[in-house]
Formats: C-alpha cells, structure tokens, sequence
C-alpha cells in the first residue's frame, strides 16, 4: 500500500491510496491520536473507504477547496463507466450520485439504445455493509446495459524476470471471437504517470466491430506506486520493453485475439516500449500507431540544447555515463533497427510545433526504417506530420474525433477489414 495524496478538512483527512496497484480513497475523522507511542497502521484509525463500483475505477478528486464542507466530490470512471460524479458525505459516511455522463446510440440486445442519466441516490451504508454486499448495493443497474455488452478484466502478466505486470483487457461479449478477433494493445510506461483508462466513447467503435482492447501497465508507469516507475526508468528501462512484450504475447497464447492480428499503440515516451519490442520481436506486431514518438534516444539526450534533455536523465539515464549510455543503447528504438528485416505496418503521427519531442525523431526513424527493412515493408511504413500541431495536438472534440478516425481506418485496411466489422 502506497500514499499517493491527501486533502485535509476541518474534521476529517481523506487519503487517496494505490493497493496492489488500484486506487482507493479513505476518510479519517480528525484529530487523530498523536501520542502513539509504537508505529500505527491505517485500520488503527477506523478509516472508511469509499464505495466503488468496481475495482478497475480510476478516481479524479473534484473542487473540494471548501475547508469547513464535509463533503468531498470526486469524478469516477472506468473502461466500461461512463464519468460519474459522485459525493461523498465524510461525516455521516454516505455517498450520492450527482450526475452520469450520457451515452447515446450504444447498441443494445434488441436493437434499443442507450441515453440513460443518473438519478441522485443516497446510500447511508457503511465500508463494512458494502464490502459483505460485493459493492452490489451501489445500485450500478443503471449502467447494466453496458456492463452485459462490454466486459472489463483485469490479468496479471509474468514478465521475462517473473515480475507480474497489470494487463486490462476489454472487449464486446457479442463481437468478441475468442482466437480470432483483432487486438489493441495500450502502453505508455514511463515518468511514473498511471496509464489512462478512463471511459472514452471513440473505443465503442472498435469494440463493436469485434477488437479486443487491453492496457499494458508496464514497469516505468505509476500503477503500482513509486517502486513500479522506479523499476522500469534508469538503467532498469529495458524492463518497460519487455513488459509490454509479455502483454502482447499473453493475448495471442490465451487465445484472446488471433496470432497475425496484435496491433500496438503509444504515445510520446509510450512509443519506446513498442518500438523497441519491434526490434527485438518482429513479428510480435501487426500493425502499430506511433504518436509523437520518442524513438532516438541516445541522440536526444546528448543534446543539452533541448528543452527536456537534463530533466530526462532521471528517467532514461545520461549517454554521457558510458555504463548508462550502455545501457541507453541496448534498448533505443532508433539505434537497434535490424537489417534487411521485416516490420509491421506503421503509422508514425508526428508534430511540427512539438517542443517535447521534435518532429526530427519521427522523420529519422520512418527514413531509417525504410532504408534497412524490406521493399515490401518501406512501403507500410507511414509517416504524417501535422504542421499546425504541438505535442498535445491539436484542440476541440471534432478534431480529436477527425484523428481517431484517421488510426482507427488505418488500422482496419491493414488487417483487411471491412468497416462494418466482418474479417477477411
């Protein structure tokens, strides 16, 4: 169990806490006794834990800057829950649903849709009633159409070295085949940041078309605390590329998805897992989506002149170190590309006003690509630049929406699949 923040109130203390790398949030009624004369452990303090409705929760603390309310809001959200807004009474140990966002147009049994609100529910039920009740007593049955369509699981993965690695796995119980369907793995894994799994709509569009979508929470990330992101930067980094390979290698054995059809996607730092995993696993991927990719490392970090250089020693380590530049080497995705080799089919989305991540390192490493793999594979190796962007993008829904469309088709002419879903 790890401490990951607190907010302090006139009479209470609410600690948000990571366990067995899960979010959970307590209250603790203030003062507390402080003339304990031995260490004292949490339960010693009658903390209530906030009901959940699911263990796969990710938790977004609200405006709670009233010092004398004893309420605190936070904002709950899940692969399979849409964002629910929630208070909780630390006083009277009761919790009210405040609003759901709504979902319209989800396909339904039966052909119906759904455009459901939440209703503001009282719940005086204390840690003890919702632990014996399975958490049930949440009363989550408005979103149980939801739930019977898309299911939410969560696997542990051994690693090369035996370590066991979180993997999320979500998918349609209707458009789910089991050895046949393709998949998306997630990977980000580094400066210690939770990887995102927090409700998104756009995913029900691959869902329905029968993709399997999983998170790979690879060491480097902060889904198990400090010791996980510590475990996976330095010199240790190499850890976050095997992780994610383990991932992708456990969803083809357990029959999740089909061998030929494992796609990867990342993000920044979350593209160096995955192109290093190509470079030691060629045919671990089918297709793959890097976004504003951190690919040539050992250059980049050579380079005090750049805005992230110095602050990045920490976590990649300093090339300037020869056993650390050793190191740097071993993994780097640009350094290591094999030749005359075969590579998946790649979307490589760069920024041109990307001040994180210069639009260089896409643009040497899709030339470099290119230049050593096959004729065959130059050719499915794509890269897309947008000179208007930074590295977040570009803002407003519609353009976001206009991007996931973009990798979602991409994805589906490289494997060959119709747009209404049917594999060929």
């Amino acid at each position: 169990m790890s401490f990951q923040d607190m907010d302090v109130f006139s009479g209470h203390l609410v600690l948000s806490i990571t366990k067995d790398g899960l979010p959970l949030l307590c209250s603790i009624n203030l003062p507390i006794n402080h003339h304990c004369k031995h260490p004292a452990v949490l339960e010693e303090f009658n903390p209530w834990f906030f009901p959940l409705p699911s263990n796969l929760c990710s938790i977004l603390p609200g405006s709670n800057h009233d010092f004398m309310n004893p309420v605190y809001r936070t904002v709950l959200s899940s692969p399979v829950m849409p964002d629910l807004i929630v208070d909780y009474d630390l006083s009277r140990r009761t919790f009210s649903i405040v609003h759901q966002e709504v979902v319209k147009g989800v396909s339904l049994p039966g052909g119906s849709s759904s455009s459901v609100d939440a209703k503001k529910t009282l719940y005086p039920l204390s840690s003890k009633e919702i632990k014996d009740a399975n958490i049930i007593e949440f009363e989550m049955h408005r979103w149980k159409e939801v739930y019977d369509i898309y299911c939410c699981e969560r696997r542990e993965v051994a690693s090369h070295d035996g370590v066991k690695v979180p993997l999320t796995i979500l998918y349609s119980k209707e458009a789910w085949r089991q050895g046949q369907s393709p998949g998306l793995l997630h990977v980000y894994g580094a400066y210690g940041e939770v990887l995102d799994m927090t409700w998104c709509p756009n995913r029900l569009s691959l869902l329905d078309r029968g993709w399997l979508l999983a998170f790979a929470d690879v060491r480097g990330g902060g889904g198990a605390g400090s010791s996980w992101h510590e475990a996976g930067r330095g010199c240790d980094k190499e850890n976050s590329v095997y992780d994610f390979a383990s991932c992708g290698k456990y969803l083809v054995e357990e029959g999740f998805i089909r061998e030929d059809r494992l796609c990867a996607i990342g993000s920044s730092a979350g593209c160096l897992p995955i192109g290093a995993a190509i470079n030691i696993y060629p045919d671990l991927l089918r297709a793959a989506i890097l976004k504003v990719p951190f690919l040539d490392i050992c250059n980049t970090l050579l380079d005090p002149e750049l805005p992230l250089t110095t602050l990045d020693y920490e976590e990649f380590g300093n090339p300037q170190i020869p056993s650390q530049y050793e190191s740097i080497m071993r993994y780097s995705p640009y350094d290591n590309i094999p030749s005359g080799g075969c590579f998946p089919s790649t979307l490589v989305i760069a920024s041109f006003l990307d001040s994180r991540v210069g639009v260089w390192e896409a643009a040497k490493w899709v030339a470099r690509v290119r230049d050593h793999s096959c004729s065959s594979c130059s050719r499915s190796v794509i890269l897309s630049t947008n000179m208007a962007a930074g590295h977040f993008s570009e803002g407003g829904q519609f353009q976001h929406l206009k991007e996931a469309a973009f990798e979602y088709a991409f994805l589906m002419k490289v494997l060959c699949i119709h747009p209404s879903g049917a594999f060929s």
